[in-house]
C-alpha cells in the first residue's frame, strides 16, 4: 500500500492534463534546441541550404517566369520566395526522421522515458524543434530576396510563416511516424523519397501550376500543399482575404492535427 503523503507526492507527475503538456513540451523543445545549438554542423547546414536555392536559382527566376507576365526580379520572387517556403517545409521536414531513427537505435528515446514529463511532449518537443529550424531557414530565405527587391506586408509574411509552421509540423509528424513503424533507415528513405516526389510536383511549390494541363491542376486541388503553396503567395502579394488563403488554413490545421496524433499514438505504441 502507499501512503496518502506518497501518493500526493506522485500526482503531480502522473497527471497528464493541458497545462503539464504544455509545460513538458516547453522543458522538452528548450533542451532539443540547446542541443541543436551545440551542433555546429547543422548550424552551417541551415544557412548553407536556402542561401545556395537562392544563388543558383534567382539568376534565372525573371525568365524562367517570363511567361507569366513577369518582368521584374521583385515580381518573381513573390511566386518563388513562397514556393521555396512550401518546399524547404515539406522536403527537409520529411529528412527528420532520420534523426529520430539514430536516438531510437542509440538508446536514447527510451533513456529519456525515465524523465518525469509526459510521453507525448517527448515527441512534441522533438518536432518542435525541427519546425522552429525550418522557420528560420524561411526567415534567412525572405531577407535574402529582400535585396533582390522583395517587397511583402509583414502581416502576409507573419500568415506565410504560420502557414510554413504547419507543413513544417505536418512533414516531421508523418516522417516520425513512418519512422516510428519502420526502423530501418533504406526503408524510410525509400518510402518518404518516393511519397514526396507526386505530392511535391503537383503542390506547384516551385513553379506554379498556371501552365499545367488541367489535370494535373485538378489532382492538385485535392492536395492540401497545394493550397498551402498558393496561399503563401496570395499573402506575399498582399491578398490576405484570398480564398486560397482560407482554404490553406482551413486544410492544413486538420491535417497537421491528424499528421501529429498519428505520430503520438505510434510512439506511445512503439516505445515501450
Amino acid at each position: 500500500m502507499v501512503d496518502a503523503a506518497s501518493s500526493a507526492a506522485l500526482t503531480p507527475l502522473q497527471w497528464n492534463g493541458p497545462a503539464k503538456l504544455v509545460r513538458d513540451t516547453w522543458l522538452t523543445f528548450q533542451r532539443q534546441l540547446l542541443l541543436l545549438l551545440r551542433m555546429p554542423v547543422r548550424i552551417v547546414l541551415t544557412f548553407v541550404y536556402p542561401v545556395t536555392y537562392m544563388l543558383i536559382y534567382a539568376p534565372m527566376l525573371k525568365g524562367a517566369l517570363s511567361a507569366q507576365g513577369v518582368t521584374t526580379y521583385a515580381e518573381a520572387f513573390r511566386v518563388y520566395v513562397p514556393g521555396l517556403l512550401a518546399y524547404t517545409a515539406l522536403v527537409s521536414g520529411l529528412i527528420t526522421g532520420f534523426i529520430l531513427l539514430a536516438e531510437v537505435h542509440s538508446g536514447i528515446i527510451e533513456r529519456s522515458r525515465v524523465l518525469p514529463v509526459s510521453r507525448a511532449s517527448l515527441m512534441l518537443g522533438r518536432a518542435l524543434r525541427e519546425v522552429a529550424s525550418l522557420v528560420f531557414q524561411g526567415v534567412v530565405i525572405t531577407v535574402l530576396a529582400l535585396f533582390w527587391g522583395l517587397a511583402v506586408g509583414i502581416g502576409g509574411l507573419l500568415l506565410s510563416y504560420l502557414l510554413m509552421a504547419l507543413v513544417a509540423l505536418t512533414s516531421v509528424s508523418l516522417s516520425y511516424a513512418v519512422t516510428l513503424k519502420i526502423r530501418s533507415a533504406r526503408a524510410v528513405g525509400s518510402i518518404l523519397g518516393t511519397g514526396s516526389q507526386p505530392v511535391m510536383l503537383v503542390s506547384g511549390m516551385l513553379l506554379p501550376l498556371t501552365l499545367a494541363p488541367l489535370w494535373m491542376v485538378d489532382i492538385a486541388r485535392v492536395n492540401p500543399f497545394y493550397w498551402a503553396t498558393s496561399g503563401m503567395r496570395d499573402l506575399f502579394a498582399g491578398s490576405l482575404g484570398a480564398t486560397a488563403v482560407w482554404v490553406s488554413f482551413a486544410l492544413m490545421v486538420p491535417v497537421t492535427a491528424l499528421a501529429v496524433a498519428w505520430c503520438l499514438r505510434l510512439f506511445a505504441r512503439e516505445i515501450r
